[in-house]
């Protein structure tokens, strides 16, 4: 069953109108041009999403759409995590769980807990939900690095069957893989070390690119999990100079914009974030097209 979450699932982004709306055609676009573009699984409402200003409502809008509108039946990964343990069990309760294959949950961020808490916290959450849960540790946002032995330890909870790992720290990778149950899945939260982490022992990537550049980035991994690491790497050097400007003016602002350069959708992010400058967007198309990312920038 986990062998569903190899490859590459995708962070999928939320598309706004102007007046900030939800673009539910243009996310149709988004999720047709990233089927046609052979990824495994679609991981909805992840912070690429910008899950933290869309409201309840909506994000239910959101499954419902996907669930409605997924050509390939590709797994979802839904996004359902907090740094209120009981909001989070309570919305476990308040969703519709037909159509999901797993949840991906956060690390409690802002507060901060210690090792003890986190463990309690990830849990309850797993014993509350009817479908798998994947871990997801991305220090930079919370806060706190959830270490291999804390993995490790939760790993061990039969509802707990893999983490997507964003901490960058390549030996903390090594020790989890060292570590953890046979079947647990160590996936890369970082699009450049997606490589890498197959390399010792990952099953693939939940990635932001991949919104925009599916196919390229797709058979990359794909080439990678099959152990052409020669052709893996290659591939891997068109995406360096592209992956630090998604990131530049804060994520999903990067990859909207190349969204919208490619025609698919409209740039728009919401407050606190900031639609791409137009020198970032400048930039954005000039790497595009010397690292032959896309045949044509509009």
């Amino acid at each position: 069953m986990n062998a569903r979450f190899h490859g590459v699932g995708v962070a999928i982004v939320t598309p706004f109108n102007d007046d900030l709306t939800i673009d539910f055609d243009g996310f149709g676009r988004v999720v047709q041009h990233i089927t046609d573009g052979g990824v495994d699984y679609i991981v909805l409402q992840g912070t690429t999403g910008e899950s933290p200003t869309v409201t309840k409502s909506e994000k239910k809008q959101l499954l419902q759409y996907l669930k409605e509108n997924n050509p390939k039946k590709l797994p979802i990964v839904y996004g359902i995590g907090g740094n209120a343990t009981p909001e989070v069990i309570e919305t476990i309760k308040d969703t519709d769980f037909e159509g999901i294959d797993a949840i991906l949950s956060v690390c409690p961020y802002y507060n901060k807990p210690g090792r003890r808490g986190v463990i309690e916290h990830f849990t309850r959450i797993a014993d509350a939900s009817p479908v798998p849960v994947i871990l997801y540790n991305i220090p930079p946002r919370t806060g706190i690095n959830m270490t291999a032995e804390t993995v490790c330890t939760l790993a061990e909870h039969p509802n707990i069957i893999g983490v997507k790992e964003a901490s960058c720290i390549i030996e903390q990778c090594m020790e989890i893989v060292r570590d953890k149950p046979e079947d647990f899945l160590l996936i890369s939260g970082d699009d450049v070390q997606g490589v890498p982490i197959i390399s010792i022992g990952g099953v693939g990537v939940m990635s932001v690119v991949a919104n925009a550049l599916p196919a390229k980035f797709t058979n990359m991994i794909h080439a990678a999990l099959q152990g052409d690491f020669a052709f893996a790497r290659t591939e891997l050097g068109h995406f360096l100079r592209i992956d630090p400007l998604l990131y530049e003016e804060g994520n999903p602002v990067g990859i909207k914009k190349i969204l919208e350069i490619l025609g698919l959708i409209s740039s728009t992010v919401r407050l606190p974030l900031y639609t791409a400058s137009d020198d970032l967007g400048d930039r954005m198309r000039e790497v595009l097209q010397r690292d032959k990312l896309v045949e044509l920038v509009a």
